[in-house]
């Protein structure tokens, strides 16, 4: 289990990355649901937490994949595989991310340590 941080220190609206192996991006969307995803999108090494979020996806901010916030699954290309997601609660005010056993789909030639 990762603490992200106190849930009052991420607002509605923002997300922030964790720097676990490999980066998780934790959403707090305007609605006040909290989300957490795999933070590389599938097509290519970029940060999904520095996406665009929308209903329940965030937008790729280099390509404009859309993952859904709910199950990681895609549903623009240029992405073809779906990022893990993560079960998030809330324990004493922080934010608790529970890292899936799933294997990761990472982009060619990334490894899961963030390397090339």
């Amino acid at each position: 289990m990762h603490k992200a941080c106190p849930l009052s220190e991420l607002a509605p609206g923002e997300a922030l990355r964790l720097n676990t192996s490999p980066p998780i991006a934790v959403f707090h969307t305007e609605e006040g649901e909290l989300f957490a995803l795999d933070d590389t999108c599938t097509h290519q090494d970029a940060s999904l937490a520095d996406g665009w979020v929308e209903d329940c996806w965030v937008e790729c901010p280099l390509h404009a994949s859309r993952f859904n916030l709910r199950t990681g699954s895609v549903d623009a290309p240029p992405a073809k595989l779906p990022v893990r997601s993560h079960a998030v609660t809330v324990i004493d005010g922080d934010i608790m991310i529970t890292e899936s056993d799933e294997v990761p789909n990472l982009p060619p030639g990334l490894t899961a340590d963030g390397h090339i």
